[in-house]
């Protein structure tokens, strides 16, 4: 038994690795057999002594299940065998009793989840922290702003990343109610219907686990809980690598005002020593695709057949854990990367001039509003001085002038534009880190 849909090593931080073991899986299964077999106790199914010689059992080694499951071809059979082994005398025998096996493994995946998940919450909260931060840092850096790719208005530096600090509390509060999905067991026997087992014993359980019950099992929890959750990582994940796609435009070597992280020795190229490459931010757009299509995957477990299947099973070995361990590397990376993101303002002033003064088209059309004008005629002005600018180069003022337009200098200044700025620079303020 290997460690069963883990994320490769390169993209598993130790925490959150640690969570997906094997042997943390086998220590969550003992967790919750102890936990029934000490609510059955208080039922007076079995005596403290029994009691206590269970809580001596410990979780097995993955390898001796591993040995027993190639001849049972069942998990958790293989892992009831070798753990009744550490049992002193007869009381193994009241390990699992009344409970069929995804009462275990699905109680024991609601807590792991909602373990994990915090791991990841964690992170958005450090993330929209700094991007807070450095948004308020940067909130009168001018740059300008870009609709199509192509230049628009001015904004500031400290806008944009304030857009994506919300951005970023969107997701967490999503993934907040998606742990609170989650963070749910069922120990209520074959089809749901607790035929063999008392619900105290599922209810017992769970508080002390910190799940709720699901309030009407089949044989499994429910599976529209997990794809809420995977759903919520990967909506999360777009967010951050909005983040990402943002800084990689805007550190090619044409643009060049901002630029992520380059360390003390690092190399960009083996070709070419002159690279400085956005790797880390294409890492982070990497890893949102892995996590938009486990989502997918995820929706597709939701339809089981009657009260269960299998087909899901095989699924989320995989898409859980890497999925999670995905999203909390994802949020590390973006962290480092906001932190240490440098900024070029000289360059931002030098590419919002580079027009020659288009970007205060919008300005001088208002102005010529304000003046009298009918705004189909300012605009028609407007525009054909603007194409001579594009054809030509000639700076905009100079082509208006041939229009016959005279506007005050205010209109082509970045501050005519940011003067009612200070109103979303509140909201920044305001926002809860």
């Amino acid at each position: 038994m290997r460690d069963a849909g883990r994320m490769i090593p390169r993209y598993t931080l130790p925490e959150m690795g640690a969570l997906w073991t094997d042997d943390a899986r086998l220590a969550m299964w003992v967790e919750v057999e102890v936990l029934a077999c000490a609510a059955h106790a208080e039922l007076g199914v079995l005596s403290a002594d029994e009691l206590a010689a269970i809580r001596q059992g410990t979780p097995p080694s993955a390898a001796e299940v591993a040995e027993i499951e190639r001849e049972t071809n069942h998990d958790v059979i293989a892992f009831l065998t070798a753990f009744m082994r550490t049992i002193p005398g007869e009381a193994g025998r009241w390990v699992h009793y009344g409970m069929t096996s995804s009462d275990l493994v699905d109680t024991a995946l609601g807590a792991t989840l909602a373990r994990a998940t915090d791991l990841v919450l964690s992170k958005a909260d450090q993330l929209v922290a700094v991007l807070k931060r450095r948004a308020l840092e940067e909130w009168d850096t001018v740059c300008v702003g870009r609709t199509h790719g192509v230049q628009a208005e001015p904004t500031t530096f400290g806008h944009k990343l304030a857009q994506f600090a919300f951005a970023v509390d969107r997701g967490r509060i999503r993934l907040r109610a998606a742990r609170e999905a989650v963070a749910v067991g069922s120990i209520s026997g074959a089809v749901g219907t607790y035929s063999n087992i008392d619900p105290f014993v599922e209810t017992y359980v769970c508080e002390r686990m910190g799940l709720t019950p699901e309030p009407v099992a089949t044989q499994v929890v429910a599976r529209d809980r997990h794809a809420e959750l995977l759903t919520a990582l990967a909506v999360l994940g777009a967010s951050v690598e909005q983040i990402a796609v943002e800084i990689r435009h805007l550190q090619r070597t044409e643009v060049r005002e901002a630029e992520e992280p380059f360390g003390a020795g690092q190399k960009g190229s083996s070709a070419m020593p002159h690279k400085r490459n956005p790797i880390t931010c294409e890492r982070i757009t990497g890893i949102a695709r892995l996590l938009r299509g486990n989502a997918v995957a995820a929706l597709e477990n939701v339809a089981l057949w009657h009260e269960r299947d299998i087909s899901h099973s095989s699924v989320e070995r995989v898409i859980l854990p890497d999925s999670l361990i995905a999203a909390d590397y994802q949020l590390h990376l973006a962290i480092k990367v906001v932190e240490g993101l440098r900024l070029f303002p000289e360059r931002m002033r030098e590419n919002l001039e580079a027009t020659g003064g288009l970007v205060y088209s919008s300005q001088v059309l208002l102005t010529l509003v304000e003046q009298g004008m009918a705004r189909d005629d300012a605009y028609k002005i407007v525009q054909t001085a603007a194409m001579r600018t594009w054809e030509t180069g000639r700076p905009f003022r100079d082509t208006l002038a041939e229009e016959g337009v005279d506007v005050p200098a205010t209109a082509f200044d970045p501050a005519n534009f940011l003067h009612r700025h200070d109103v979303v620079r509140a909201r920044i303020e305001a926002l809860d880190t």
